[in-house]
């Protein structure tokens, strides 16, 4: 399912207009602007807790040593930020079965 198709069940769902569901859709996900809800609480820190849906959290890798499967020579992997989910228990058994 990509955006669009998430935004016109939202709106059959909801009874709202696709237009409508779209903003709806952007106002929450939207990372490519940063307007979205949960990219800017990730950005600053944050997390977001969706009770029996999950978790999104932003983590810390530091930096490490590794080597280049290639020639094998040690690099140096720089220390990043990444985007976690997990997934609430109610979404996790449903989707386990």
């Amino acid at each position: 399912m990509n955006k669009k198709e998430l935004a016109a069940k939202l709106a059959k769902k909801a009874g709202l207009s696709q237009v409508k569901a779209m903003e709806c859709v952007n106002a929450l996900f939207d990372a490519n602007t940063g307007s979205g809800i949960i990219a800017m609480e990730l950005d600053a820190g944050n997390k977001v807790v969706v009770p029996g849906f999950g978790t999104f959290s932003s983590k810390n890798r530091a930096a490490r040593i590794g080597t280049n499967p290639a020639t094998g020579a040690k690099i140096t992997i720089a220390a990043k930020s990444y985007v976690r989910f997990k997934p609430g228990k109610t979404l996790r058994e449903r989707i386990e079965g």
